[in-house]
């Protein structure tokens, strides 16, 4: 027990946490519990998960930001390679931090896991030459379901690190670059979703 340390509410965002593991290591390596139930628990976090996925991507590329409208998933992300900005944002209608956003990096030397609740768009910037994902979510995938929103909206802000570029009023990858030179690589689907003005509300 007690093997989990969990920042509830980050960035004063109800149904955010950020969970760091302990990590139990010496000179041949390292142990840890990615995932235990009573630890959860304890912490008051009683979410059920269904499902695990995991994704690779390489440097520039940004997924998201993504969510599913009729069967919205909760979802405890981290990072076994790499590095990513990984960020929530608050899609939830009666909320009283409707529309704002929090991020945090997620490397595989730091282990933290990041935990959003159902009502929020998920999406996060790879950093690293690759980075591999994985998250389990309280909801299966439904075909057809899948929402999104824009990840550059200036109405919300999002301060993506080491990205530089100019907001020409819709959110295509073309002139965004990472500080390295890096062109920031979007899906055609993720190039065409709406502001939050615009999108699906909880």
């Amino acid at each position: 027990m007690g093997q989990i340390k969990v920042e509830k509410n980050v960035g004063g965002i109800e149904g955010l946490h950020v969970i760091t593991p302990a990590v139990h290591g010496d000179n041949r390596g390292y142990f840890m519990e990615t995932y235990n139930q009573n630890d959860m628990h304890e912490e008051g976090l009683d979410m059920v998960f269904v499902q695990d996925n995991q994704s690779c991507s390489t440097k520039g590329v940004l997924r998201g930001l993504h969510f599913q409208k009729e069967f919205p998933q909760g979802k405890l992300v981290r990072v076994i390679k790499g590095k990513v900005f990984d960020v929530a944002v608050d899609l939830r209608k009666d909320s009283k931090t409707y529309g704002k956003w929090y991020g945090v990096e997620l490397t595989e030397e730091n282990k933290k896991q990041f935990y959003i609740s159902e009502g929020f768009a998920h999406g996060f910037l790879v950093l690293s030459d690759v980075a591999e994902f994985c998250y389990k979510v309280t909801d299966f995938y439904h075909p057809g379901d899948e929402g999104g929103l824009a990840w550059n909206d200036p109405a919300i802000g999002i301060e993506w690190p080491e990205l530089v570029g100019e907001y020409k009023g819709n959110c295509e990858a073309t002139g965004y670059t990472l500080t390295d030179g890096t062109p920031l690589n979007l899906s055609d689907k993720d190039q065409k979703w709406e502001t939050l003005e615009n999108t699906f509300k909880f």
